[in-house]
């Protein structure tokens, strides 16, 4: 699973990148500012482009700080579903709540333990994955239902050649059998009948009661 860093100090992103490395996260990405890391994760998408599964963000940054930089990321639909864990530093702990109003998930505090970092990380990859599941077996639920309206739908339309009679409109059905009109499109759709009888009707079944 892919972890991006963004932090703009290169010996921070080095440690990381190490720690994780050694615990064989290997698909890493870095940025050190938080546009570089809205580049990367293609912000103004509607869909990311390069997969991301967690992002560790350090609050303190010039121009644009992680807190920013995160209430950004889960604002966007395509992203929000990504974890961050905010590294900040002993004194940022004030910034903490806004961190997690912003929609952070966790944080490790510097300088970084290797061990709690790693656990935080597990635990942030697992809730991923979970998530990931979630979507993928609501997708398939509302493909399912969609197949199966279309389906219903589809069993009430009349399609293809329908065999009639020229003289009394009767419908030869699948089963060879010939039914009245109203009939066989009553069973094949959802059409309902109600009758009367039209002008041209009338005057020729009864040619002494309808005046011209």
């Amino acid at each position: 699973m892919s972890i991006l860093i963004v932090d703009d100090s290169p010996d921070q992103q080095v440690l990381l990148r190490t720690i994780l490395g050694k615990a064989c996260h290997t698909d890493l990405l870095s940025a050190d500012s938080a546009k570089a890391a809205f580049s990367i994760l293609d912000l103004g998408s509607q869909k990311s482009t390069v997969p991301i599964d967690l992002i560790l963000m350090d609050i303190l940054m010039p121009e644009l700080d992680g807190v920013e930089a995160c209430r950004q990321i889960k604002s966007r639909p395509h992203l929000g579903d990504i974890p961050i864990i905010m590294i900040t530093a002993q004194s940022d702990r004030a910034n903490l709540q806004a961190a997690f109003a912003a929609g952070a998930n966790d944080y490790i505090t510097k300088p970084v333990n290797s061990m709690e970092l790693l656990a935080r990380v597990s635990s942030a990859l697992v809730l991923k994955k979970e998530m990931d599941c979630r979507k993928a077996r609501e997708a398939e639920l509302r493909r399912s239902n969609e197949e199966l309206q279309k389906a219903l739908r589809d069993v009430k339309v009349l399609r293809g050649l329908i065999p009639i009679c020229a003289s009394c409109k009767k419908i030869r059905n699948d089963g060879g059998f010939w039914q009245q009109l109203e009939e066989y499109i009553g069973e094949h759709s959802e059409a309902e009948f109600s009758h009367g009888i039209c002008q041209p009707c009338v005057k020729k079944l009864y040619p002494g009661v309808y005046q011209d």
